[in-house]
């Protein structure tokens, strides 16, 4: 598995920017190592522009900041960098206690190997 800790904005819903609310640590299976590594061949081959890979968050082992509760979902988009087209993923979630949208910087696909 690997550990990730990243960036997490919050947006609530109306709110015309997203305010940062600290660090998100999850893990990433192997098993979901191996669905965004699919994800990401997916794209090159077709006109989407990203795609969103459903997570269990128990398996994620996910610990959101500080003073900020669960989520109510969570989904990893997966998408190709315009520049380069290597695969990057964020996680993207709404919060369980009032629908925001939560969710986090970009790594590329490849930082997980």
């Amino acid at each position: 598995m690997n550990t990730m800790s990243l960036d997490c904005w919050n947006k609530p819903q109306g709110a015309n920017r997203s305010t940062p609310i600290g660090l998100i640590n999850f893990r990433v299976s192997e098993a979901a190592h191996l669905e965004l590594e699919k994800a990401e061949e997916a794209l090159h081959d077709t006109p989407d522009k990203d795609l969103m890979l459903d997570m269990n968050m128990d398996e994620m082992e996910l610990e959101m900041p500080e003073g900020f509760g669960p989520l109510s979902d969570c989904q990893l988009r997966v998408y190709l960098h315009k520049d380069d087209l290597r695969g990057h993923f964020h996680l993207v979630g709404h919060s369980a206690k009032d629908g925001s949208l939560v969710y986090s910087n970009a790594v590329m696909v490849d930082q997980l190997g």
